[in-house]
């Protein structure tokens, strides 16, 4: 008996996870199969404890630990940015009445070997440890300037031309040192290279007005995280494709993917076909249709003690800009704890992630888990970077890139935006200012 899908989605990873999801909604009958017995695919959350360690083949955990099921470890932790488009997107797939939110303690920066705050408003500017008073002055008109920019009103451009100046003559133009501009491009504006100084500056300018309006009603960072972790994302996915007709199936073998003229036909799994005009996947299902492109190592640290210098937030992200340490990428830390009950009470998951640049990954974040001292037990993990070879237009096949070594859901967004695209040909978009919506669903720890 054959069986006819418009859409078949392997891999619950959160990307393909959201794209099932508003495949669904717009009508599409879709069935999602994944190879493993559990939800996420390299993105999924182990739970309890004991299997982290199993995975990784290190002995233990010591029973100081607490109980494994208070335990939710994110292989790929990635934080979202409250007025950011994922949540939009997660607003609008209604996949937000599963899960609940908590505001992340705290955004630093690394600078000369020490965490210091990120400065996100006037405010925080004033109080900042970062610049002296005149770098303060400055700053604070071209966070002014971002937030009054609107592209649509050439009055607020003051006299740049937004899609020609670069980022680097807008820095140049509000008299900014190397070091604002550093923490500006790398820490509010999330470049992870240098590239962005040479470009248009408007990207940079929606991204300075993004942070720093996620800032807004006083939260102190512009991060939230899902509590118990981003598990809990594609488990909602799969209740939600349930209420529009949709299928879920895990621990399905995917035998083969039946093509017809160099376009996909069936899904052949456990010795069934199922017939589908277009197919989504994440790389590890269609090997030949990726390439590497790079690696990225990223080392999961448990520690007893909140990091130092970040006034003992429960949670927290870190960025080291790469100038500071000699790289051409950032490294990148998130921290987590029983606070968004994903480890036991005292316990906090930190991890640390980079883009490889040498044959030795595990040296070069080193900087990183200096700041992370002392630290229980290590979990390290290398893995290639890949990217699909074609657009899917002539196969029907839409691959996902892989997850990159940032600790923030924006470069995802653009895959998810971008493949969207390629699917149904429209613009992934919505509509209006959604200041008054974000706390249509909960957010804890938020000062409302």
């Amino acid at each position: 008996r054959m069986q006819e899908y418009d859409i078949i989605v392997l891999g619950t990873g959160l990307k393909e996870c959201i794209l099932s999801g508003l495949m669904s909604q717009s009508g599409k009958k879709v069935l999602h199969i994944d190879k493993n017995p559990y939800y996420g695919g390299e993105s999924a959350s182990i739970s309890p404890l004991e299997q982290l360690y199993k995975k990784f083949k290190v002995p233990g955990p010591a029973k100081t630990m607490g109980r494994g099921k208070e335990w939710n470890i994110d292989l790929i932790p990635k934080f979202f940015m409250a007025n950011g488009e994922l949540v939009k997107i997660l607003v609008h797939t209604e996949v937000t009445r599963y899960l609940d939110f908590k505001v992340v303690e705290g955004s630093y920066v690394y600078k000369a070997g020490k965490v210091h705050k990120v400065p996100g408003t006037e405010e925080e500017a004033q109080a900042s440890d970062l610049m002296g008073m005149f770098d303060k002055r400055r700053f604070k008109k071209l966070l002014l300037f971002a937030l009054n920019f609107d592209v649509r009103n050439p009055r607020t451009y003051q006299d740049m031309d937004p899609n020609k100046t670069t980022t680097r003559d807008l820095f140049c133009r509000f008299d900014l040192g190397l070091d604002v501009m550093e923490f500006t491009g790398h820490a509010i504006a999330l470049h992870s290279s240098e590239n962005y100084l040479d470009q248009p500056c408007l990207e940079t300018i929606r991204r300075i007005k993004l942070y720093s309006e996620s800032l807004s009603r006083h939260n102190p960072s512009p991060y939230i995280y899902p509590v118990y972790g981003l598990g809990e994302l594609p488990q909602g996915f799969a209740r939600l494709s349930a209420e529009y007709g949709g299928t879920f199936l895990l621990n399905r073998a995917v035998d083969e993917i039946v093509m017809d003229n160099g376009k996909v036909k069936a899904v052949k799994s456990d010795g069934k076909l199922f017939h589908c005009k277009q197919l989504i996947c994440d790389p590890s299902y269609v090997p030949n249709r990726v390439r590497k492109v790079g690696r990225v190592i990223r080392v999961i640290c448990l520690l007893n003690h909140p990091v130092k210098n970040t006034h003992d937030a429960n949670s927290c992200q870190i960025i080291l800009p790469q100038a500071q340490l000699n790289r051409k990428s950032d490294i990148y830390i998130s921290v987590v704890s029983y606070a968004h009950n994903v480890a036991s009470d005292g316990v906090y998951i930190a991890t640390v992630s980079t883009t490889v640049e040498t044959s030795n990954p595990e040296k070069e974040v080193q900087p990183g888990l200096e700041l992370l001292e002392p630290i229980m037990q290590k979990f390290v993990s290398v893995h290639n970077l890949v990217v699909p070879n074609e657009d899917g237009k002539r196969s029907q096949i839409f691959v996902s890139r892989s997850y990159d070594s940032t600790n923030h859901f924006e470069t995802e967004c653009e895959d998810i935006k971008d493949m969207y695209h390629r699917i149904t040909g429209a613009e992934l978009r919505f509509g209006g200012s959604h200041r008054h919506q974000i706390y249509g669903f909960s957010i804890y720890g938020a000062y409302v």
